[in-house]
């Protein structure tokens, strides 16, 4: 037996926090009844769950690496028709979401999953999961500003967290910063950098803990391995 919002999520419905909110919006029935309490306990295989009146099923679980380039959307529609990821996925028959987004003019590693659970988990700060970015920026950052990335920089909605950065190379205009952050703000990396005086000028995130793009062209994408699965799972928790 499990929680509702937890079954929910491994079946692909949504992330368990999305799933919650169906729950208190009284969206799900269990065996003809409307639940709206979070603690109910289910049995996916005995019980019948709907979900706005559609029950719900196991789908297969699929683990997407995508190179997203820019000019390119971390959704899956966009009511102004620009390009969105799910453009480059059409072909499979499971509906996949984003884990986390990478912004419209940011390239590089996307995973995109029907695993609820896993997604949850991944950009949960507490797992500390290592999100790696490369930033070519304006300027050569000395070393209080790298000080002050690492630390902690002060932004719009509060201190960031600490953050590993080093400098990779620097010209006479510009430099290449490689940066790794456990949170998931909204255009972080782009923020603190113009916060230290050295705004972005190119950004892409080349690996997620010990996923990276190796071999996979902008534009493509490919399947997680059974090994990368188990150890991606094993890494947060879900597998001894």
């Amino acid at each position: 037996m499990d929680r509702l919002q937890k079954v929910m999520a491994r079946a692909g419905v949504a992330s368990r926090r999305k799933s919650e909110q169906m729950i208190r919006d009284g969206k799900v029935q269990v065996n003809g009844e409307v639940v709206t309490e979070l603690g109910v306990k289910v049995d996916a295989n005995k019980d019948r769950i709907e979900v706005e009146g559609r029950p719900i099923k196991p789908e297969q679980k699929r683990y997407i690496l995508f190179h997203k380039p820019t000019g390119v959307i971390t959704s899956m529609s966009d009511p102004q028709n620009r390009p969105v990821v799910a453009d480059f996925v059409r072909d499979l028959d499971e509906r996949v979401y984003p884990v986390g987004r990478l912004d419209f003019d940011t390239e590089g590693l996307l995973l995109l999953t029907n695993d609820g659970e896993l997604a949850h988990r991944l950009t949960h700060p507490r797992h500390e999961v290592d999100k790696v970015y490369r930033a070519k920026v304006k300027g050569i950052p000395g070393a209080d500003a790298l000080r002050h990335l690492q630390s902690g920089v002060e932004l719009s909605d509060g201190w960031t967290a600490p953050a590993r950065v080093r400098l990779v190379q620097s010209g006479k205009r510009e430099s290449l910063l490689e940066m790794t952050l456990h949170e998931g703000r909204n255009r972080q990396v782009r923020r603190m950098c113009e916060a230290v005086g050295h705004p972005v000028l190119h950004l892409q995130r080349i690996r997620l803990d010990f996923l990276t793009l190796d071999g996979l062209k902008t534009g493509h994408w490919r399947e997680l391995t059974r090994t990368e699965q188990h150890r991606l799972k094993k890494r947060i928790g879900l597998m001894p």
